[in-house]
C-alpha cells in the first residue's frame, strides 16, 4: 500500500514542479531578466577583466619583468607633481560639476515653463553640445582659444581689452577646461533634470501657493525634495565622468603648462603611453577609484537614508 501511494504521489509532483518552473519562467522579470544577461556579462567581462589586470600591471617595474607591490605608490606619493594632479583633479571635478548641476537646473525650470511646441525646440538645440563628440567640440574651442587668432581676443579687443593667454596661463587654462566641460556636460543635467520636473504634480504647487508659498520657497519646499534623488544620481554619475575625463584636457592644453592642468587620465597617459612607464601610469589611473569611491558611498548613503525616512 506504501509503495502503491508514493507511485501515486510522484507524478503529482512532478507535474507542481513543471507548473512552478513553467510560471517562473513566464515571469516578465524573469524574461527581462534572460533578456539583459548576455549584457550584463559583457559589461562585468569588460569592467572586472581590465580592473584586475591594472591592478597586475601596478605591481610591475618598468620593463614589467619584477614584481614590486607597492613600490610604484610608494614612488608616487613621494613625488609633487602627483600630489598636485590629486588638487587638480578634485578642483576640476568639484567645480565642474557644481556648475553644470546650477546651469542645468535653471536652463531646465525656463524650459519647463515654456510652451510644448517651444520646449522641443529648446530640447534640441541646448541638446547639441552633449550630442557633438567631445573631441570634435574641443577642436572648435581650440581655435576659440588660439593664442594668435583667438575669436575671443578679437572679441576683447573691439572693446579695447588685452588679449588674454587662454591656454599660455595656468589659470587661465584651468578655467578654459574647465568652461569647456561645463559647455559640453550641462545639458546632460538639463535633460535629466527637465524629466525630473515633469514628474512633480502640480497639484503641490498649487497647495504650495495656496499657503502662500512665494517662487523660491516653492523650489526650496517642493522641486527640490521631489528632485533630490535624481539630483544625487546625475551628480555622482556627472563626477565619474567629469573625473576621468580625458579628451578636453588632451586636446585643449595637453596638460598644459607645466603639468598644471594634467588629470589622472592625461598624466596616466604622459606617464604611460609617453613615458613608456604603463605600471606607473596604472598605479596613477587607480587612484581615482579610491576618491570615487568615497564620493559614490556618501551619495548613495544619504540616498538610502531618505528611502529608509520615506
Amino acid at each position: 500500500m506504501v509503495d502503491a501511494a508514493q507511485s501515486m504521489t510522484q507524478p503529482i509532483r512532478a507535474r507542481t514542479t513543471r507548473s512552478g518552473l513553467r510560471k517562473f519562467f513566464e515571469r516578465k522579470s524573469t524574461i527581462a531578466f534572460f533578456m539583459a544577461l548576455p549584457l550584463m556579462l559583457l559589461i562585468t567581462i569588460m569592467v572586472i577583466y581590465p580592473a584586475f589586470y591594472s591592478l597586475h600591471l601596478a605591481t610591475l617595474n618598468k620593463s614589467m619583468q619584477r614584481f614590486v607591490g607597492f613600490g610604484n605608490f610608494t614612488f608616487l606619493f613621494k613625488r609633487e607633481t602627483f600630489w598636485m594632479v590629486v588638487q587638480q583633479s578634485c578642483f576640476f571635478a568639484i567645480t565642474a560639476v557644481i556648475f553644470k548641476a546650477l546651469i542645468g537646473f535653471v536652463v531646465a525650470h525656463l524650459v519647463h515653463n515654456l510652451p510644448d511646441k517651444g520646449q522641443r525646440k529648446w530640447r534640441g538645440m541646448l541638446l547639441v553640445p552633449w550630442v557633438i563628440p567631445p573631441a570634435m567640440s574641443t577642436l572648435a574651442w581650440l581655435w576659440l582659444f588660439d593664442p594668435s587668432y583667438s575669436a575671443f581676443n578679437w572679441i576683447l579687443a573691439q572693446v579695447g581689452i588685452g588679449p588674454i593667454p587662454w591656454t599660455g596661463d595656468a589659470s587661465w587654462a584651468r578655467f578654459s577646461v574647465i568652461l569647456v566641460n561645463i559647455w559640453a556636460g550641462a545639458p546632460f543635467f538639463l535633460i535629466m533634470y527637465l524629466a525630473a520636473l515633469k514628474s512633480v504634480p502640480e497639484q503641490l504647487y498649487e497647495a504650495a501657493a495656496i499657503d502662500g508659498a512665494n517662487w523660491w520657497q516653492r523650489i526650496w519646499y517642493v522641486t527640490l525634495p521631489m528632485m533630490r534623488n535624481i539630483i544625487a544620481i546625475t551628480t555622482l554619475f556627472s563626477l565619474i565622468v567629469t573625473f576621468a575625463n580625458f579628451d578636453i584636457v588632451r586636446i585643449l592644453t595637453a596638460g598644459g603648462p607645466l603639468d598644471k592642468t594634467h588629470l589622472f587620465a592625461t598624466w596616466a597617459f604622459r606617464i604611460g603611453i609617453e613615458g613608456n612607464d604603463i605600471p606607473l601610469g596604472a598605479s596613477i589611473s587607480l587612484f581615482m577609484v579610491p576618491i570615487l569611491a568615497i564620493a559614490a558611498i556618501f551619495i548613495l548613503r544619504d540616498i538610502n537614508k531618505r528611502g529608509n525616512e520615506a
